[in-house]
């Protein structure tokens, strides 16, 4: 009996602060909002950038018959999509670290996003994009052919980690990672306006399949995940 009394004495306080820990989730909304506000600052930018070049460009053909060169019109458009690009990694972080901590979202389930492998796969996906943009602005200016080659091969070798990187972590994501949830989540973003992701016994038991089936080796580990 004393026993039993311990435990039933014991157990509110464990749940307590079970509950208090984590409830601590919610510290990641700092995190949130800031990276938010920076993707918004970078989108806002690339806009202002975007408008402003479109501007000036037309008003030198128009008004003053000057007509700008075919590459320094694309190193300046590839900039603002350089500036858009990092916007996007932001703004994936923030909506991933949000979905994973505090909500989980339709958005980031349509992206793929579901656990931080999924996180880390994504973002490192819309790096390796930016650097190749980040060379071709350099090779369209072509000024210094010798730090152009040497710009390349340290683009290369950053680029060429975060592929292996990938490469690596292939299939080490979320076994609700699967097409059919995509398309789900797709629908009940963009046809029916659900922002929050409902998360279905259906869908728990097939992560719960998928989960037994690369234990016993009957699938491999990215069967399951993106195609």
């Amino acid at each position: 009996m004393s026993s039993r009394s311990q435990a039933k004495t014991s157990s509110p306080q464990g749940d307590w602060f079970s509950a208090a820990i984590g409830r601590t989730r919610f510290v990641v909304l700092i995190a949130v909002i800031a990276v938010l506000l920076v993707a918004f600052s970078l989108f806002l930018q690339g806009t202002w950038v975007a408008l402003e070049t479109i501007y000036e460009t037309w008003r030198d053909m128009l008004l003053r018959r000057e007509q700008s060169t075919t590459g320094e019109l694309a190193v300046e458009f590839l900039e603002v999509v350089s500036t858009m690009l990092k916007a996007v990694v932001f703004y994936i972080i923030g909506v991933g670290l949000y979905s994973l901590f505090i909500r989980p979202l339709n958005l980031t389930s349509a992206l793929g996003v579901e656990t931080l492998a999924d996180l880390e796969q994504k973002v490192v996906s819309v790096i390796v994009v930016i650097l190749g943009v980040t060379f071709l602005e350099h090779f369209i200016r072509w000024q210094e052919p010798l730090e152009t080659l040497y710009f390349a091969g340290a683009l290369a070798l950053a680029g060429g980690a975060l592929v292996f990187f990938q490469h690596v972590h292939k299939g080490q994501g979320s076994d609700l990672q699967q097409p059919e949830s995509k398309l789900r989540a797709r629908r009940e973003l963009f046809e029916r306006g659900n922002e929050q992701r409902e998360i279905k016994e259906r869908d728990v038991q097939r992560a719960e399949d998928a989960t037994q089936a690369k234990l016993e080796g009957r699938v491999e580990g990215s069967q399951g995940g993106e195609g």
